[in-house]
């Protein structure tokens, strides 16, 4: 019976680990699509931001499905990371450049996705998972040939 327990209390944790990591970047996103001046550049990101909230919405309701309580903030290294992304725009940051910090962003969560599906996941949990990663690694690769375009 402890089995059985603990394995949706584990699930729950991974996935509300996975809402922080969209909520960052869902954040991240919009606030670089603030500050990008192309014009395509800025429409991906705000494109990015709005599937980032979805996928959030998607985590939580799993999380209320196995009966947990989902997380409802970012990560406080994401904060950070956002601070960063305002400072390289308010010193003239070009979009190459805030592209890159979006990079960087997108590294942690590609492999914030990857150690979920590390993890012993129910199969419907496992299937969530690996389409919002299979997303996200497209949007990381994305990201990059968008930067390395300039």
């Amino acid at each position: 019976m402890a089995k059985a327990v603990a394995q949706p209390m584990k699930a729950i944790s991974i996935l509300n680990g996975l809402i922080e990591i969209c909520r960052d970047g869902q954040k991240g996103f919009a606030e670089a699509a603030q500050s990008i001046e192309n014009p395509n550049w800025k429409a991906y990101c705000l494109e990015q931001s709005r599937t980032r909230a979805q996928f959030v919405g998607e985590l939580q309701q799993e999380v209320q499905r196995l009966g947990g309580q989902p997380e409802s903030t970012g990560s406080a290294a994401a904060a950070l990371h956002r601070a960063w992304i305002d400072l390289k725009s308010a010193l003239g940051g070009s979009d190459a450049s805030i592209m890159a910090a979006c990079e960087t962003g997108e590294d942690s969560a590609v492999q914030g996705y990857q150690k979920a599906l590390e993890e012993d996941l129910p199969e419907n949990v496992r299937a969530l998972v690996m389409r919002q990663f299979q997303a996200v690694k497209s949007a990381h690769d994305q990201v990059k040939a968008l930067r390395d375009s300039k």
